[in-house]
């Protein structure tokens, strides 16, 4: 990880930051939306996803399956229904700093090609706990949390005890969703907690876990005597529009009777909004509950609509945050720790200190480069102060998957304290570990007889968006890599476990501490249930360097089965067909089909992919298609000037249709969309016998004209 902005960073860097923000954040999403122990401050947690978020947007190649850009929340815990949202519940980029804010209104603007007036709304981000009420012809008939955001828990028995919440509507559509943030104020937190020690019973560390506690107890009459309060600020589902713009649809969620914030007002302009901001700032201590930014919003619902959805996030809003908190302690020691792909990874061991309401002991000091005081390409950082041994070093909470250590009192620096010498081997191996030009971070070269490669590789192979085998986690996998009777060296061995052990009466796991007879029948149930794999999930679970979720999802949009995605990277090699049509597939870069192909094409990780997918039934992706989109399922390629919309507009309209986007024209394209400008791609496109028609056809063809 590194200091730098993201357009400094090089291609190694991003991708060990990205590694490391992947599994940070989801212990974060687990700790915080499934447990409500959060050891994270929301300042923290957010600030992770917005430079994960910014890392990928400037190296797409490399965004990973478990990507926290398109996670929100966590799976539903035990113990309560199960309730699919009808419009997912999506979380919000973040804003950090005042750029942010202006480039915020820049994209809107360059996505929509709009110069006009643009009008945004500003209101206090809750810290709470996110909250979904639908009501049917004006009755509140359920309630859900946020959950995954496509599936929360069924809470309504515990809403109906909340006060703020309305019981019945009058005047509302016939169907709607009202979304918002169940919260606890300072006073009535303070009183809970007393009333807590008073009887011996647990007390809440914050606001926000006593709210999210309280509001999902299996039993109601729990809630209904905690004192849990409820802001509206959004919508899901509704059978008719509120209003054209969001903040009329907030004055028509006040006209029904919901509790909506007073701070929230219209702003004409990002100055604007950063003096909303400010003014919010500046009585948030005063406000009686908790808040950590400030949400901004586009104002025209029309607007929302075009500008539409990534993965997770709406292009319409973002979450200005207020700033992290600092704090300064003992370097204690530095320790490397090796990843899956290799990368050594100095991670600093500090004395405890408090960081914004956590307790920290280990920091990130990024790379070799970052503890000497320079950045990649040799430019001074910290004013050319290095990092050693038992300095007094100052700690930062803002974003990374452990705290940043940001700088050196070089003041209390003890006179012998030595420089430190990064190291040249792998201390995991032994096997030289080399930097390449260009490349930021030192790599292991030992590959597959590294045993810290291996072990990362499994834990990558079984993580949630990979195959996510319940019972087989990190601390597992490390267990049975170490298990000379029933060792899991590589993916293939998970899958031939439950034969193993039947093989093996005199050392059966059901008879090992921490196992089961019930324990050891659930794991083996679970892989059995994992044979049968997406094809996307199983290639971001093979860990190929550079290939991350959205890689693996348009390659597998695009090949559909495994059979033809592996004919085709196997003899991919620069000339041949199979090599432009992999290079033609938009989103796919040179540095993410080299690593793919070079994978499937070396002998030793070829055999082992082979013998996993021995094991599987990789089922093919279908491509997600409106059956009733005149460009369902057709590859539609985009070229010249779009004069109406932008590009990054008209490329997720064709995919919202069901449209396959590429980048160039092939023998499989079958449409291409020229405007002003048109050059090579409409010479291809004639000579290949392509349909080729302007923006207005394209337009009039998806019935926008």
């Amino acid at each position: 990880m590194t200091d730098k902005t993201v357009d400094q960073l090089t291609e190694a860097e991003a991708k060990a930051e990205l590694e490391r923000l992947a599994q940070a954040i989801a212990t974060a999403n687990a700790a915080y939306h499934t447990l409500d122990a959060p050891d994270l401050t929301d300042s923290a947690y957010d600030a992770m996803k917005q430079r994960n978020a910014a890392i990928e947007a400037a190296f797409p190649a490399l965004k990973r399956t478990d990507s926290p850009s398109d996670q929100i929340g966590a799976a539903v815990a035990d113990g309560f229904g199960k309730v699919a949202h009808a419009v997912r519940m999506l979380s919000l980029e973040n804003a950090f700093e005042d750029a942010d804010v202006a480039d915020f209104d820049d994209r809107i603007r360059k996505y929509l090609n709009h110069s006009g007036p643009l009008a945004f709304t500003a209101e206090p981000k809750i810290d709470g706990l996110s909250l979904s009420l639908r009501y049917e012809n004006g009755l509140l008939v359920q309630a859900a949390t946020r959950g995954d955001g496509e599936v929360g828990e069924n809470v309504t028995e515990n809403a109906h005890t909340i006060t703020d919440i309305p019981q019945k509507l009058t005047g509302a559509p016939a169907v709607l969703e009202v979304r918002g943030e169940v919260y606890m104020s300072h006073a009535d937190f303070a009183a809970l907690n007393a009333r807590q020690a008073e009887r011996g019973d647990k007390t809440f560390a914050n606001p926000r876990n006593a709210a999210a506690g309280s509001l999902r107890q299996l039993d109601a009459t729990i809630t209904a005597a905690r004192p849990l309060r409820f802001f509206a600020y959004s919508w899901g589902q509704v059978s008719e529009p509120l209003a054209a713009t969001q903040y009329g649809a907030i004055q028509r969620l006040a006209d029904l009777g919901f509790q909506t914030n007073p701070l929230t007002v219209l702003c004409d302009s990002p100055a604007a909004l950063l003096a909303q901001y400010r003014l919010i700032e500046a009585q948030r201590a005063t406000l009686g509950y908790d808040i950590d930014g400030v949400v901004y919003k586009a104002n025209d619902l029309a607007l929302q609509a075009r500008l539409g959805f990534r993965s997770s996030t709406p292009r319409w809003a973002i979450a200005h945050k207020f700033p992290a908190e600092l704090a300064w302690t003992t370097l204690l020691g530095i320790d490397i720790q090796v990843g899956r792909t290799g990368a050594l990874s100095p991670v600093a061991r500090l004395h405890p200190v408090t960081v914004g309401g956590v307790v920290v002991s280990n920091a990130t000091l990024h790379n070799e480069d970052y503890i000497a005081g320079r950045d990649a390409k040799g430019q001074v950082i910290r004013g050319g102060k290095d990092i050693r041994v038992g300095d007094w070093v100052q700690v930062y909470r803002a974003g990374d998957v452990i705290p940043k250590v940001a700088d050196v009192d070089l003041s209390r620096r003890n006179i012998d304290a030595q420089a430190y010498v990064f190291p040249d081997v792998c201390p995991e191996c032994g096997s030289p570990a080399v930097r390449e030009e260009g490349d930021a971070v030192r790599r292991c070269t030992g590959g597959l007889i590294c045993p810290a490669q291996a072990v990362e590789r499994l834990k990558h192979f079984v993580s949630r968006n990979a195959f996510d085998i319940e019972g087989l986690g990190a601390k597992q996998v490390e267990m049975f890599f170490n298990d000379a009777d029933l060792p899991v060296k590589a993916p293939a061995d998970i899958f031939t476990l439950a034969q193993r052990d039947a093989e093996n009466p005199l050392k059966k796991l059901k008879n090992r501490d921490g196992f089961g007879a019930t324990s050891v029948t659930k794991l083996f149930a679970a892989i059995e249930a994992k044979r049968t794999i997406a094809l996307d999930r199983l290639l971001f679970a093979l860990g190929i360097r550079h290939l991350g979720e959205v890689g693996a999802g348009l390659l597998a949009r695009h090949y559909s089965s495994w059979t033809a995605f592996e004919a085709a990277v196997t003899h991919a090699t620069e000339g041949t067909p199979a090599w432009t049509e992999l290079m033609a597939i938009d989103g796919v870069g040179r540095t993410m089909a080299e690593s793919v192909t070079a994978a499937f094409q070396n002998p030793a990780e070829r055999a082992a992919i082979d013998a996993l997918v021995a094991q599987l039934d990789v089922q093919p992706v279908v491509w997600r298609a409106s059956t009733d989109s005149p460009v369902a399922g057709k590859t539609v390629v985009f070229t010249g000037t779009l004069e109406k919309m932008t590009r990054a507009e008209a490329k997720a309209r064709a995919e919202a249709l069901g449209a396959k986007v590429a980048g160039s024209v092939s023998a499989k394209t079958d449409l291409l969309v020229a405007g002003p400008g048109a050059g090579s791609k409409a010479k291809e496109a004639a000579k290949l016998g392509v349909q080729t028609i302007d923006e207005d056809a394209w337009l009039a063809l998806i019935g926008e004209a």
